[in-house]
């Protein structure tokens, strides 16, 4: 009987869209093909495998609920029990951490391809392409300053440890057949008034020529700006600014975390300029409540805005949609649905826009006409092409994953100890 009324109310969006010169079967299937790529650290509260040590470097996970993930393979058990409501097929950023090194240390700067091999093998079993990240949060030598860093010891340290994370995404991208996206983020900074802001943007500069020295065929560098870190609150050396700078000169991808801007910056406005400039574009998105909160993504204004600005600058094939919130304050599965499906539905509505109609108006100058078409288009049926999409993709139709996510956690999360 539902699948009968979800049917039946796609058939009349269909018309309804129709009406306003928007193909809603074409939406379907470009939605189809939009990828997230899924972060691992929400499973586990970005505590990776590497040790027991708590997190540092201007990051901070909030929360206690029980049942979090405390090895590889309740990461991967928990990712895949995510994947299975969420509809279409999606990708999993690694952060380096993660990597999978068999109970024994092994340094940052002595990492290597053959520690993700397990996750390539998995990733190729569950149809998950890979995407990856270095690390150089919580360690002995992060400090306040990785690669910026004045001391030549720290610093070659951290330049080694960003070249092997590149040759680990290059493997990740040559087996997988599709270019391994590996994001750059350092959180190197102040707490206060620093009086060496160039010298420390220089030692940047240089660290990061040396590390894309190398040019690789299978896999992408992005580089993530911040606006200040925990406990480095007065200065970002990686500021927005400064990667623009860089990835335009550089021909690099840029990174745009919804939660690395002021609260008033509109991150849906930088998008058409930085594809000016920089060949791609990565997004994180998060939903930040005050500044970089990281809590789990809804469907607010502002990931509205930032979906459909993608679709606005026919852009879909040059930018990468990834996930960055790390909630520990709720049900970890819960977190990676709510905020995959929000993001989905706001390119979604991206997607059904009469953009056509609008920009003829525009065109016109008819404002009048152009905004009202922007308001009643928010009322159009798009929820009923979002249960069309579920129902095609076999995954829970609105709120049905609640109770499903329940019975996991009764059955497995609540079972794990600390």
């Amino acid at each position: 009987m539902k699948e009968e009324l979800i049917k039946k109310a796609y058939d009349v969006a269909v018309e309804r869209y129709a009406a306003v010169g928007v193909d809603a079967n074409k939406a379907l299937e470009d939605l189809q093909k939009i990828s997230l790529s899924l972060h691992c650290w929400q499973a586990d509260d970005v505590a990776g495998f590497e040790s027991n040590g708590s997190l540092s470097g201007g990051i901070q996970a909030t929360g206690n609920y029980p049942g979090k993930a405390r090895n590889i393979e309740e990461v991967r058990q928990d990712i895949l029990k995510a994947a299975s409501y969420i509809p279409g097929t999606h990708r999993l950023n690694l952060h380096e951490i993660y990597g999978d090194f068999g109970g024994q240390f092994v340094d940052r700067d002595q990492v290597e391809p053959k520690h993700f091999e397990s996750w390539i093998q998995w990733g190729a079993e569950h149809g998950m392409k890979l995407d990856f990240n270095s690390t150089s949060f919580s360690h002995p030598k992060s400090g306040n300053l990785s690669l910026s860093n004045p001391d030549k010891e720290i610093r070659d340290f951290w330049i080694e440890h960003t070249k092997r994370c590149r040759a680990i995404a290059e493997e990740m991208g040559k087996r997988q057949g599709d270019p391994c996206i590996m994001n750059l983020w350092v959180h190197d900074g102040s707490k206060d008034i620093t009086v060496n802001r160039l010298r420390y943007r220089e030692l940047l500069k240089d660290s990061l020529d040396q590390i894309f020295a190398i040019d690789y065929k299978h896999m992408k560098d992005c580089i993530e700006s911040k606006v200040f870190g925990i406990g480095l609150e007065s200065y970002t050396v990686g500021s927005n600014d400064f990667y623009i700078g860089y990835g335009a000169s550089r021909n690099k991808m840029v990174t745009l975390d919804t939660g690395h801007f002021h609260p008033t910056e509109s991150v849906a406005d930088k998008i058409s300029s930085l594809l000016l400039y920089t060949p791609e574009i990565m997004l994180h998105v998060s939903r930040p409540v005050r500044w970089d909160s990281d809590h789990v993504t809804i469907m607010n204004d502002e990931t509205l805005d930032l979906a459909k600005e993608v679709v606005r600058c026919n852009a879909l094939d040059r930018v990468h949609i990834g996930l960055d919130y790390f909630d520990a304050s709720i049900n970890r599965i819960g977190a990676y649905v709510i905020g995959s499906r929000a993001t989905q539905k706001c390119f979604l509505q991206g997607l059904l826009e009469p953009i056509a109609k609008l920009r003829e108006y525009e065109a016109d100058d008819k404002l009048f006409q152009r905004l009202a078409l922007l308001e009643e288009s928010k009322s159009l049926p798009w929820n009923a092409v979002w249960d069309m999409f579920c129902l095609k993709n076999n995954v829970p139709v609105g709120e049905d994953f609640i109770a499903e996510i329940e019975k996991y956690e009764v059955e497995v999360t609540s079972k794990r100890g600390a």
